[in-house]
């Protein structure tokens, strides 16, 4: 385990691809405990990335922390960015996607929509192409709401599905999904101090087509 930050409020840590964020044997806050040698020690989820997915992630190390962690996310002040690469280019370069959002739970997929519903839940991000190299841009993309999935769907109703996402993009990729959690925001739940933490994209592919020689 990955630590950038580390007190007795709040634990930020690298996320490997294929662990789960969630509290269950090898998801986050296990994995958390162990490299602390605390079986016990309070480690809660506040947000989540998708399993597929690495980078940043912020977990609370107190009931008071994880409360107002969660406040934040819910609020919108938690700031989450991320880096993508996507088949093709963005049109326009810069801008905001919104749409609606549904979910079948049975498949497990998250769909655009223009109709209303129980699942149904609006959606927005704001992105920045930063580079193409052929048919594939590096994205980077702050989350302004945070729905399961949100991006990888939003970018791909577009046809422009994140390469290696092999859920709504291209199986044939053969690689792991173009997403990283780069940068989160927030504010330290005990000192009131704005805390942001950047992580570089990893040396692998897609990234490493992106990254200077």
């Amino acid at each position: 385990m990955e630590f950038i930050y580390l007190d007795r409020r709040v634990a930020v840590c690298v996320k490997p691809v294929g662990v789960l964020s969630t509290d269950e044997p090898g998801g986050m806050p296990s994995l958390v405990r162990q490299a602390l040698g605390d079986a016990h020690a309070c480690v809660r989820t506040v947000h989540r990335l998708d399993r597929v997915v690495g980078g940043l992630m912020v977990l609370a190390r107190s009931h008071y922390a994880a409360a107002e962690l969660s406040r934040q996310v819910r609020e919108g002040t938690f700031e989450k960015e991320y880096m993508a690469v996507v088949h093709g280019c963005p049109v326009p370069g810069a801008g905001r996607m919104e749409d609606m959002l549904g979910r079948d739970r049975s498949r497990r997929m998250t769909y655009v929509t223009e109709g209303t519903g129980r699942d149904v839940r609006p959606a927005e991000l704001a992105y920045e192409t930063l580079e193409i190299r052929g048919n594939l841009s590096l994205v980077r993309v702050r989350l302004l709401t945070g729905r399961t999935h949100q991006i990888r769907c939003q970018f791909a109703s577009r046809g422009l599905p994140l390469v290696g996402d092999r859920k709504y993009g291209l199986p044939e990729d053969g690689c792991e999904i173009g997403l990283w959690s780069h940068k989160i925001a927030f504010i330290h739940p005990e000192s009131g101090e704005k805390m942001e933490f950047i992580q570089k994209i990893p040396d692998i592919f897609p990234f490493s087509l992106f990254l200077d020689e």
